[in-house]
Formats: C-alpha cells, structure tokens, sequence
C-alpha cells in the first residue's frame, strides 16, 4: 500500500514526458497519472513509500529545469485519494455533497488529502486540470456536518495558499444531479 504520493508538474510535454520516465526509473514508485493537462501542461503523479516518492520527485524536479512549475510529496497521504484522482470510486451512496475548486492542481490534492482525513468522507471525483482552464475540483459526499467539516478544512488549505476558487455544501443535491457527478 502505498504510504505517500507525489506529483511534478511542467509547463513542457516534452520534458515532462521525459522526466517522467527518468522518475520511475530512478526511484521505486509506481505512477498514479501522467499526461498533459490544461493548459499545455503536463503532470506525473506517483506512490510508493515515502522515500522513494521524495527521491522521484526530486529526480522530476531536477530534470525540469526551467519547465518547472510546482510539486509535492504528501507522505501518509490518505487512501481514498488514489481512486479520486483515476475516476474509480463508487460511494456508499451520495449524502451531501461538497465541491472544492482551486487554481493549482497540487494544492488541489494538498486540500482533498486534508478533506479526507477532517471527517467521515468519501470522495467522488478529483479532477486535475482537463478541460478546467488549469483550475482542479474535488467532489466528496457524506452527511452534511462531515462535508462542511471538510470543506473547512479544503478552504484553510488553499486560502492560505491563496489558490482557492471557490467551495460549495449541497445538503441535498438533486437525484438528476447525481448521475452527472460521476
């Protein structure tokens, strides 16, 4: 399992492509996601254990050079954020719902990290860049305390970065919503 993720994100394909491929080489990861996002970037997301992420990320960072935009190592990071970023959770069932929007993706995932682990959550979708304009979201649901718990805890995160959007609580959304969630 893996115990921390990270992610480096470049302004070039090109060299993200590249650098990619060097950081899984270089260091005992596996990757969560690699491709371009908008807009004209490019991110690598991986997971292992702790060292070997910071070891990954440090090689990615390094070969960026002036293609460098931003990364992150979260170690501990909380499971449910693996599946959030590759599309593949199904809920219990959808309570209340709680929307997250950022200008960077990696204070993004920083943010749906802390969300997760403020309170009883599941999350829906962590969408990171495509079709956003570069901006990231995070959807997650659960019972209307846990989701503004959460929300708290995402808008502290990205105020103080000072890369937050927007957030909203739905008590309960709609079932003709619902279905578009996923």
């Amino acid at each position: 399992m893996a115990k921390a993720i990270g992610m480096v994100e470049f302004i070039s394909i090109a060299r993200g492509i590249y650098a990619a491929d060097q950081m899984v080489k270089t260091a005992d990861v596996e990757i969560v996601t690699v491709g371009s996002v908008c807009p004209g970037k490019y991110i690598a997301i991986v997971h292992g254990d702790v060292a070997a992420v910071q070891d990954s990320v440090s090689v990615g960072e390094r070969l960026a050079e002036e293609y460098f935009v931003d990364s992150i190592v979260i170690p501990n990071v909380s499971p449910a954020v693996f599946p959030a970023i590759t599309g593949t959770t199904m809920p219990d069932e959808i309570q209340a719902l709680g929307i997250m929007e950022s200008f960077s993706l990696a204070t993004m995932i920083i943010a749906a990290d802390a969300i997760l682990k403020a309170a009883d959550l599941q999350p829906l979708e962590l969408r990171l860049g495509n079709g956003l304009g570069g901006k990231a979201y995070f959807t997650f649901t659960g019972d209307v305390a846990s989701v503004q718990t959460g929300v708290s805890a995402g808008i502290a995160i990205a105020e103080d970065k000072g890369l937050l959007v927007n957030a909203e609580v739905i008590a309960s959304p709609s079932d003709r919503l619902v279905p578009s969630l996923f």
